[in-house]
């Protein structure tokens, strides 16, 4: 169902179709970061005081949230 008040509509069902493509994607590339995320956190156990492992792991963590952001984005570039 879709619910628009003014110029803010919340429901794009064309923007979603169409940015499953590049969902499926960001999603395989999530995958790749969560490896990163547990290599990076293996590390930061085995040598906590390198900087480099910390900044590992937050792009794995970005890599992780890719398909949220990819979706969403997306979706707003649709008009209502």
């Amino acid at each position: 169902m879709c619910c628009c008040h003014g110029d803010d509509c919340r429901c794009r069902p064309l923007g979603f179709l169409l940015g499953l493509p590049f969902a499926f994607v960001s999603l395989l590339l999530s995958i790749i970061g969560v490896v990163i995320w547990i290599v990076g956190i293996t590390l930061s156990f085995l040598c906590p005081c390198c900087l480099c492992v910390t900044v590992l792991v937050e792009f794995g963590l970005a890599l992780i949230k890719a398909p949220f952001s990819i979706m969403k984005w997306f979706t707003k570039q649709i008009p209502c």
